[in-house]
């Protein structure tokens, strides 16, 4: 007993000292990177280009361009920047031509004050900065930057000179409207910041940028208009990013997976958009936005379910028909998950609920099929899944013939063989057209029908019902920032009721959503309802 006694304690007190040593590694690693950043560049042109050359290795896009300028070649000078990541016509005229042939270049008495010298009255840039933090001018340098440095001086001008190639503004591909804007994200996020200010020109819009990934530095943004947006939202946001530590972020889905509220959840509680009309749009109505450099998605946040079944277009369009399309998208959601589960538990445990008809014709359909109901579904809604992944990551001539031509094939080739009934090929066509109607749930409903036919399957309608239940439990518990993700249904808001099933006139849209907007809740005014005839008018 005592020999067990002690070997426990030993095994604590070794587990105690691992983790004091992992606590102290962790401080220590801290340190090191606190004092990584905070190193300075020395006054010495050599030594820091040497330093630089040491840091980035025997990278053959980095280049180090060292010349003198002055009357007889005094005053030693370098470049420092990445090849392709730089408009040479930046540096060749707005930079090296500048010491090459610029004469107030003999004015320069003072070595110490060369820098201010050169960044006041001799370069021609949009921007420059002035830094002496060695991290600082890394970053810089490694995401299109120049890098300027003289001997004699303790700091370094960073130079705004970024001008490698990227794709231009074009139509968004995954939110195609009839109206609207048609111009969509790029992969670089100056652009996209720029198609933001376009459309809200406030000085209440902010920009708030941080660099994410140990091995990637990427640029990200947080987008807000400060006047309305809740300021414990931005704190959160900022807090949650700056516990990210990840070598990469390569896309902005990185991002939501390592923020997001409900990670075990398959419901999304970030959500986002390829389209600058829409991002401002949640904008304005008090979400924040995550810009990510390298993608065309936008981050939004908070998300409610209700947005899955919104667009853009739906609030460019008279309210009527919005309403109708908006209704149409609820009642596809429903169809897309519950159309397989609903054919296999009617065909095999209630068969009374179906007209004596269809029930013939079902039957008739089905003889001959050497496979349950629920086999025979499954069957088809994998086929489906497969179809679909390839008419997607094929090109896109190849993945449509796939897509069309498998799916009429397969389905005649089946019913022929006898392998299903002509009725479930017509159901699983629905559910697939109806799937693709909420683009924003696909993930959400492919899980979902399978989840359901398994419970409908074993169960009926018993084993439905309890699945209906606990999606829809789960559903109402999450969050998303903070903000319930069931809402204004749940709990109820009666203000916002007016933006969920229906879209609402826009006169009477007056309000932004309660639950996310937390001052400056009036976006206009109250009597905005038109009124005119031609009497007024004469």
């Amino acid at each position: 007993m005592f020999k067990y006694i002690g070997r426990k304690v030993k095994s604590l007190l070794m587990d105690q000292g691992n983790l004091n040593s992992e606590d102290s590694g962790k401080i220590t690693n801290k340190t090191e990177n606190d004092n990584q950043n905070k190193e300075k560049i020395s006054d010495k042109l050599e030594v820091n280009i040497n330093n630089f050359e040491k840091i980035f290795g025997e990278s053959l896009d980095i280049i180090y361009r060292r010349f003198s300028f002055g009357d007889n070649g005094e005053f030693s000078a370098g470049l420092i920047y990445v090849e392709g990541l730089n408009e040479n016509f930046i540096i060749n005229e707005s930079i090296m031509k500048a010491f090459m042939y610029d004469s107030r270049i003999a004015n320069i008495k003072n070595m110490k004050a060369n820098i201010d010298f050169i960044e006041k009255n001799m370069l021609s840039v949009a921007h420059s900065k002035r830094t002496s933090f060695q991290q600082e001018i890394i970053d810089a340098c490694l995401s299109g930057e120049t890098i300027f440095m003289i001997d004699g001086s303790e700091e370094a001008l960073i130079i705004h000179s970024e001008g490698w190639e990227n794709r231009g503004v074009e139509e968004a591909k995954t939110e195609a409207v009839v109206r609207g804007p048609r111009e969509g994200f790029s992969e670089n996020i100056a652009t996209n910041m720029a198609l933001i200010r376009r459309r809200i020109k406030s000085p209440n819009l902010v920009f708030e940028s941080i660099r994410i990934g140990k091995q990637t530095r990427t640029s990200v943004c947080i987008a807000y208009l400060k006047d309305i947006v809740d300021p414990q939202l931005i704190q959160e946001i900022k807090d949650r990013l700056k516990k990210i530590k990840i070598d990469a972020i390569l896309e902005s889905g990185y991002i939501e997976q390592l923020i997001e509220d409900n990670p075990k959840s398959i419901f999304p509680t970030i959500g986002n958009s390829e389209k600058p009309d829409a991002a401002s749009a949640k904008i304005l109505e008090g979400r924040a936005c995550i810009l990510v450099d390298g993608t065309p998605f936008v981050l939004t946040m908070p998300m409610l379910f209700v947005e899955g079944f919104q667009s853009a277009e739906d609030y460019y369009s008279r309210p009527y028909f919005a309403s109708m399309i908006r209704i149409l998208r609820y009642l596809c959601f429903f169809i897309s998950i519950f159309a397989p589960v609903t054919y296999v538990v009617l065909s095999t445990f209630h068969q009374e609920l179906i007209p004596t008809t269809l029930l013939f014709t079902m039957a008739a359909g089905r003889e001959g099929v050497p496979f349950p109901a629920v086999v025979e579904a499954g069957l088809m809604i994998v086929t489906l899944e497969i179809l679909r992944e390839a008419g997607v990551r094929l090109p896109r001539p190849v993945g449509q013939a796939v897509s069309i031509v498998g799916a009429l094939v397969i389905g005649e080739a089946a019913v022929s063989a006898g392998l299903v009934g002509g009725l479930l090929v017509i159901v699983i066509a629905l559910t697939a057209v109806s799937s693709f109607v909420v683009p924003v749930y696909t993930d959400v409903i492919s899980i979902l029908r399978i989840a359901f036919l398994i419970l409908g399957g074993a169960l009926g309608i018993f084993g439905l019902g309890i699945g209906i239940l606990i999606v829809f439990a789960h559903a109402v518990s999450l969050k998303s920032f903070g903000v319930p993700y069931f809402s204004p249904l749940a709990p109820l808001v009666k203000d916002d009721i007016k933006d969920t099933l229906i879209r609402a006139p826009l006169w009477k849209m007056n309000k932004r959503p309660v639950a996310i907007a937390s001052k400056n809740i009036f976006r206009q005014d109250e009597n905005m309802k038109p009124n005119f005839n031609d009497k007024e008018e004469n």
